[in-house]
């Protein structure tokens, strides 16, 4: 894979991912590739050597990702800021991520299930009833939401789980199931992430290439952290406020209430690893698998 930014600006690093702007945009677009290691296998992350075309052909070290926007990397001398947005001055400064986005998310297009029967989730809003797993109707406190560009940068954690209709048992989901991997699922009295799942057949890792250019993931936050029906599964409400700043519209929630909240978890235990999964659960979707 490759990508191919408009210009530049040469940047000075102030610590703790944040780096000053100290030239002025050079419009001179510049060709990335991943193929600095002799392997254009498209995976990128902080630290891989890059070759970087512009007028001549350059090796560069990534040191992150400012989201959306474009990269900074090391070359020879200097930082540099490749980005399509050539408005910043002299002075701003930009914030790469050197993690990996924590986004615990529904897919556009997942239904959950209302006191109206099932809804998409991007048509919810802010206020509207959603009926937890227990029978409750609870209102919706916020909604969040991110989307995800697919470019060379993008993390291959990024792309969903997909669950197939009937992967869990009992019918369930109703319909194929994308969400991100480290989204809890109720089974069994135990919050058990969706990657923790995955099996390669019924329950599988969607491939970046299979997704569009542009994907948007949504979560759910009620007052409490509950369980609300994803597609028919059990789904946990959204929890790590931490992880709030990776949604396109974070300061919603802050204008409407004003600060962040630190919300109990549910009484259950997560799983987050396949080699924690109980064998009986472990054991069920492999017949499901048999079955399919």
């Amino acid at each position: 894979m490759s990508e191919t930014f408009n210009g530049f600006y040469t940047v000075t690093a102030l610590g703790g991912g944040a780096f000053q702007i100290n030239s002025v945009y050079d419009a001179s677009p510049t060709l990335f590739e991943d193929t600095a290691d002799g392997v254009n296998d498209g995976s990128i992350a902080p630290g891989a050597q890059l070759t970087a075309t512009s007028g001549g052909s350059f090796t560069e070290t990534l040191q992150g990702i400012v989201p959306g926007e474009g990269i900074v990397t090391f070359g020879t001398l200097s930082f540099f800021y490749s980005t399509n947005d050539s408005s910043l001055s002299v002075g701003d400064t930009v914030t790469i991520d050197t993690s990996t986005p924590y986004t615990f998310c529904f897919l556009a297009g997942t239904s959950i299930t209302t006191p109206a029967g099932e809804v998409p989730v991007e048509a919810l809003r802010i206020g509207d009833p959603v009926v937890t797993a227990s029978g409750k109707t609870v209102p919706v406190k916020w909604i969040g939401r991110q989307t995800i560009r697919k470019t060379m940068f993008t993390r291959p954690e990024c792309a969903p789980v997909r669950i197939s209709s009937g992967a869990l048992g009992n019918g369930l989901p109703r319909t194929d199931l994308f969400l991100t991997s480290d989204h809890g699922l109720i089974i069994d009295g135990l919050v058990i992430n969706a990657g923790a799942l995955v099996n390669g057949d019924t329950i599988r890792f969607t491939a970046l290439s299979e997704m569009p250019g542009t994907f948007t993931y949504y979560h759910v936050e009620t007052e409490a952290h509950d369980v609300v029906l994803a597609n028919g599964v059990p789904a946990e409400t959204f929890i790590d406020y931490a992880a709030r700043g990776k949604f396109d519209n974070a300061a919603e929630y802050i204008a409407l209430y004003g600060e962040e909240r630190t919300v109990p978890e549910l009484d259950m235990p997560r799983i987050s690893a396949a080699r924690l999964v109980p064998p009986s659960i472990r054991a069920r979707l492999a017949g499901r698998m048999d079955a399919a």
